[in-house]
């Protein structure tokens, strides 16, 4: 004979389950409320370094972010708030070429530049810049200057030429000395001329930016909303290699 505990048993047990999933949510919501996701910034890696025409390995905090090859960049890695250590290897040899620290700040953006402060082979250091990616106004885009061409004139500009032959051209930036970068600076979009001048007396042209690929032709269309990086980058000089002579490139921050 079945008691009255038998038949109320199953009735209890199902009473309390709605209860214990109820828990258990609760409980997988709190694990995920107490799991924050840590602040970040992000770090992109460019090899600029003509005398070291070498493919290199790029690290951030000693974990590799990619293989580059002369004058290639690495995509912007995300990377934790805190004093970042970012370093190049020669890939080849695995040998450590140069290394600096970043202060990564919460959601900022920043670049680390190899380049070569003389023609020396192997020459290598690293130029960090904090980039600035807030949108531009509305039909406009951002640019801005970096100089790590090893012999080129030094500082330079970067400007619009006069369309009167022989008026004087139009600066885009101030001054930057040769390991050095500008900040951004407005740009109209569209197909400006653009060319890389010195400030010497009278001014002269270094290099003409063209299409942005280095071979000083052409026009870049720059579109509305985008933000660009110009890198003067290589070597003058007699008898330098074609792809490590001074020329002017694009790099696409956004």
């Amino acid at each position: 004979m079945k008691t009255l505990t038998s038949f109320l048993r199953p009735a209890v047990l199902l009473a309390a389950l709605p209860a214990a999933l109820t828990f258990t949510a609760c409980s997988d919501d709190d694990d995920n409320t107490n799991t924050p996701k840590p602040d970040q910034g992000r770090v992109m890696v460019v090899h600029a370094a003509a005398a070291t025409n070498v493919r290199v390995k790029a690290f951030i905090k000693n974990n590799e972010v990619g293989q580059l090859d002369y004058g290639q960049a690495s995509p912007y890695v995300a990377t934790n708030v805190d004093t970042t250590t970012v370093s190049v290897n020669v890939a080849s040899t695995n040998i450590k070429a140069a290394r600096t620290v970043v202060k990564v700040e919460k959601d900022q953006s920043y670049s680390v530049f190899a380049y070569s402060p003389t023609a020396t082979i192997g020459s290598i250091s690293l130029l960090t810049t904090a980039d600035d990616l807030t949108a531009p106004a509305a039909n406009q885009a951002k640019v801005r200057l970096v100089h790590l061409a090893v012999g080129a004139p030094t500082p330079v500009r970067l400007s619009v030429p006069s369309p009167i032959p022989g008026g004087a051209v139009t600066d885009l930036t101030p001054d930057v000395a040769f390991g050095a970068a500008s900040g951004f600076v407005a740009v109209n979009a569209g197909s400006p001329t653009l060319t890389i001048t010195s400030t010497a007396t009278p001014r002269t042209q270094v290099l003409a930016v063209g299409d942005g690929s280095g071979s000083g032709t052409g026009a870049k269309a720059f579109e509305a909303g985008k933000i660009y990086t110009i890198v003067v980058r290589g070597i003058v000089g007699a008898g330098v290699p074609a792809n490590q002579q001074a020329q002017a490139v694009i790099i696409q921050n956004n």
